[in-house]
């Protein structure tokens, strides 16, 4: 009689033998190997200090306002009415359809009830005798979005996500993505910005150190060096991005900031006498951007005079017996650290970032069982969930878009261990995962709205844009993303446009060259919202 093995601990690296032994940063990213680095740094000068009313009134200052200095006021433009925007890279190839939010095959109607074939839905490891085609009762709605009654992701959603359940809907894109590589253009961010995102602070920010702020790669198209993702995964470093040092305790506020003016105007002079050799232009811009950068500053010590106040650690609605993590857990669990320092900058009433992206690492999770899988699915469960509670609490519109790096399938072998964690408890006998599998890939959207239930473009058809073949494979033909990532985060930024109505109708303007082809409405799950 075999030896029965433990489950893995969710921060266990995962140790496959048909996968060579890891050598770069995301191979040992995905198999949970290491954790998003510890690293503070600052963001580009043009996008470090945004916007004060009270400093704007410095900026009418002839000295600082002088249009061969700056052509424009450096604070006029303050974090946008954009929808704040969060994306969650869950690196290594997680499943995320069927056995966590229910697909279906074409449909007129709800595709997600377009039942696959019972061999489809145990290549998703699911049995029969938990297929949803057979028993209504594993179909759960409480998101709109339709989950597997018994998804571990769902149980840790709902385990954190408390406020206004019912104002929250989302849409699942079928498509795949190659498996266990950082290389699929997945990531969204800069796309984002491009709509209109914005950050009082920085405008793109996220829980790795690289191009994209995550694990996958961000479309060449739109990358910009001056939005390059301020790496944020800890308390420290939102609060070490508005600290102006020792300055502010040395001196009064309102010193402080006078004493920041007075160096921005030095600043102006001594750099006005600059020759740089450039071109004209290009010896402003960069002119401006120095300038404003000394602006900025003086509107980070007035904002800002007390970093603590934008802390995750000490902010009640995160933190402690209201809060959304109790004190323990948060200091045992640096991902639960990571997505409340993602979540506090991106939905705090300052909208210190315009948009964030959250890499958790281990999602590689095909080790012969399926409770490894389970746990590390239950995390990024809770902290999806942390983030639509705290834009509950916050009052604010959320959109949150998860997605992975390929996907796993099973070969029908049943794993009957049961996860219980607190107060989650999720049945087991389900397939284990037995290895990766591009073909059962997808990733999803969930929309908050504080004011009412998002509406559906297309009624209960929207929630399913794409679709899967009976036997559980991608209908690659199906839209233009689902065999090309470049064209499925195209599909993400219409969706995020979507919900903004001043934006109706401008996609192809905004982005010239787009290949989703020209039934847009096809692709596009939601109503605006602001």
């Amino acid at each position: 009689m075999s030896k029965k093995r433990q489950p893995l601990h969710p921060d266990a690296p995962l140790l496959h033998p048909d996968h060579p032994r890891p050598v770069t940063r995301r191979q040992f990213l995905r198999q949970g190997f290491i954790k998003g680095g510890a690293l503070v740094t600052g963001p580009a000068l043009l996008n470090l200090f945004l916007h004060s009313e009270e400093v704007k009134a410095l900026t009418n200052a002839p000295d600082l306002t002088d249009t061969n200095l700056i052509g424009t006021t450096c604070l006029g433009n303050l974090a946008g009415n954009t929808v704040p925007f969060i994306c969650f890279d869950l690196s290594g190839g997680a499943n995320l359809a069927a056995s966590n939010v229910l697909v279906g095959q074409q449909s007129t109607g709800d595709g997600q009830i377009a039942f696959l074939s019972t061999t489809g839905y145990s290549r998703m490891g699911l049995p029969a005798t938990k297929i949803p085609s057979a028993n209504p009762a594993f179909i759960n709605n409480t998101l709109g979005l339709k989950f597997h009654s018994e998804s571990a992701m769902l149980a840790g959603i709902l385990d954190r996500f408390k406020t206004n359940r019912t104002n929250v809907d989302g849409v699942v894109f079928p498509a795949r993505s190659e498996n266990d590589t950082g290389n699929n253009p997945h990531n969204p961010l800069y796309g984002i910005a491009h709509i209109g995102a914005k950050g009082r602070v920085s405008t793109l920010i996220g829980s790795v150190n690289s191009d994209s702020g995550g694990n996958s790669l961000a479309p060449t198209m739109f990358m910009d060096p001056s939005l390059r993702p301020t790496k944020v995964d800890r308390p420290s470093d939102v609060v070490g991005l508005v600290d102006t040092g020792d300055l502010t305790s040395v001196l009064s506020q309102a010193d402080a900031v006078n004493v920041m003016k007075a160096v921005a105007r030095i600043s102006k002079a001594k750099v006005a006498g600059i020759n740089t050799g450039l071109s004209v232009s290009a010896e402003d811009q960069i002119k401006k951007l120095v300038n404003c950068g000394y602006v900025k500053a003086a509107d980070i010590a007035e904002s800002f005079g007390s970093p603590d106040a934008i802390n995750p650690a000490t902010d009640p609605d995160i933190v402690g017996t209201t809060g959304i993590f109790s004190t323990a857990e948060f200091n045992a669990d640096s991902e639960f650290r990571k997505t409340a320092s993602v979540m506090k900058m991106v939905l705090n009433s300052e909208r210190l970032a315009g948009a964030g992206c959250i890499t958790m690492g281990g999602y590689d999770y095909h080790t012969g069982d399926r409770i490894t899988g389970e746990r590390r699915d239950l995390r990024a469960g809770r902290c999806i969930g942390a983030c639509l509670e705290y834009a509950a609490r916050k009052n604010s519109p959320l959109m949150i878009y998860v997605f992975s790096d390929g996907s796993v399938f099973s070969d029908g072998t049943i794993d009957n261990t049961a996860l219980t964690d607190g107060a989650v408890s999720v049945p087991g006998g389900k397939g284990v995962w037995t290895g990766d599998s591009s073909t059962t890939a997808s990733s999803f959207i969930l929309v908050y709205n504080p004011g009412s239930k998002p509406a559906l473009l297309n009624g209960d058809a929207s929630r399913q844009i794409g679709y899967f073949r009976a036997d559980g494979s991608v209908e690659t033909n199906a839209t233009p993303g689902a065999n090309n990532v470049n064209l499925l985060v195209q599909t993400v930024w219409l969706n995020y446009m979507a919900l903004h109505s001043s934006m109706n109708g401008q996609f192809s303007t905004l982005f010239p060259g787009h290949g989703l082809g020209t039934g847009l409405n096809a692709l596009t799950a939601f109503n605006s919202i602001v």
